[in-house]
């Protein structure tokens, strides 16, 4: 890709271990910026790339700095993300280049660390929850880029499901239509985010690493379009009383509309809504889940790593 080096500045372990075919964890930075408050932010970040390693991979925390595409960035990049919060731009595709051309920082969003991960060869991407169908997209079209990239980018993204603030049955029909295939771990239902229900199903259950890290190798081999969800349920202990999240985020949802919120601005009021709502309860939930998802997602990794070598 033309002077793809001149924007792409991947760490020296990541490069490394990309280059020695060794299990490699791509990690956004949205969540560092636009999930949580200073400092917990930072730790939740740092515990996540912990968490990678005692799994058996490299961690790749990926975000825009000064302009650049970074691919594992450092503790201090980490820092700096965490203390400028909602003063960082919320980066999806479209934004890319803007920020690229004025040297400016952004926060991954899952679209945009799919981007990043793929132009740097990561094929595995561990998230809270994906973005999708909003509710009441039938009249204002808000439906997230997230699932876009999942049509078009090679790269499996391990989640808790999509975020319970969206509308699961569009989400899930508008993954079919782009063949994305969906996957639950362990589960045939789909986990929705702080909850493990939602009383809709994934297209198949799977329940090994190993099975997961198969069924994306025969994609990557027959060279289909897109990527992968796997939808991870959040540990029971974690997880919240379906009926009340559910009107927790009913109660969000209406006060976003009364005051007029929309586009990239929804989701952060909402998770912050439902987190005073909640009393911080889903911020914990949201926190457990990050954790469950990267422990998987390494795993996959591992698996795959090994595939790749055959």
């Amino acid at each position: 890709m033309k002077n793809l080096k001149k924007y792409l500045d991947v760490s020296p372990e990541v490069a490394q271990a990309l280059a020695e075919g060794k299990p490699v964890v791509a990690l956004e930075s949205t969540i560092i910026s636009h999930g949580m408050p200073y400092p917990q932010n930072v730790e939740t970040a740092m515990n996540v790339e912990k968490i990678v390693r005692e799994n058996g991979a490299i961690p790749a925390t990926i975000a825009v700095i000064g302009g650049k595409l970074r691919v594992g960035a450092s503790y201090e990049e980490i820092v700096h993300l965490g203390k400028k919060g909602l003063d960082t731009t919320k980066a999806s595709r479209r934004d890319l280049p803007v920020l690229i051309a004025r040297g400016e920082d952004g926060a991954t969003t899952v679209a945009a660390t799919m981007i990043i991960a793929a132009l740097a060869g990561i094929r595995i991407f561990a998230t809270g929850g994906v973005g999708g169908v909003h509710r009441g997209a039938e009249t204002t079209m808000d439906i997230s880029a997230d699932l876009e990239e999942l049509a078009m980018t090679p790269v499996m993204v391990v989640c808790a499901g999509a975020k319970s603030i969206l509308d699961l049955g569009l989400t899930l029909e508008y993954l079919e239509t782009k063949g994305v295939p969906v996957l639950g771990y362990q589960t045939k239902e789909l986990p929705a985010f702080y909850t493990r229900k939602s009383g809709f199903s994934v297209d198949y259950q799977v329940d090994s690493p190993y099975e997961v890290a198969s069924i994306f190798q025969a994609k990557l081999d027959l060279d289909l379009k897109g990527g992968m969800l796997v939808t991870n349920p959040i540990p029971e202990q974690y997880a919240m009383d379906f009926e009340y999240i559910n009107r927790s985020i009913e109660e969000a949802v209406a006060r976003a509309n009364q005051l007029g919120i929309k586009g990239k601005a929804t989701t952060p009021y909402l998770l912050d809504e439902i987190k005073n709502i909640t009393k911080g309860s889903s911020l914990e939930a949201n926190i457990q889940l990050v954790y469950n998802n990267a422990a998987l997602a390494s795993k996959i990794a591992c698996e795959l790593s090994k595939l790749e070598q055959e």
